[in-house]
């Protein structure tokens, strides 16, 4: 089975077009080092709910949408490889400064999964 990794994180509805060509640049290089699949979705029928929704993780403002992201990985072994040489690439240091981040990193979860279902 594989393992994935999965983000989501608030967006300002005036920077997707930025945090698109962030993410972009950053699927390349996972996908480079060895990820599997890589996939960033902007938020489409997400609605704030009466006790947990994705807008209330996130804590959404007005001007904000939710960006839901995974990557697929062999294994979690795997994963933890292909993220140590991630990390380290140079290319990613420009998009790690939390001031010119496209978006608001403290409201940003995410975490390491183990399919319970492939189907």
């Amino acid at each position: 089975m594989s393992y994935v990794d999965g983000y989501v994180v608030p967006v300002p509805k005036a920077n997707i077009e930025a945090y698109r060509a962030m993410a972009t640049k950053a699927g390349k290089i996972w996908r480079e080092h060895g990820a599997l699949e890589y996939r960033e979705c902007v938020a489409d029928d997400v609605k704030a709910g009466e006790v947990t929704s994705f807008p209330q993780a996130v804590k959404l403002k007005d001007d904000e949408t939710v960006i839901f992201s995974y990557i697929v990985f062999e294994s979690r072994q795997h994963r933890d490889e292909v993220n140590a040489k991630v990390m380290s690439d140079p290319r990613l240091a420009d998009m790690m400064d939390p001031k010119t981040m496209p978006f608001d990193g403290k409201r940003m979860f995410w975490g390491g999964f183990s399919p319970l279902v492939e189907l």
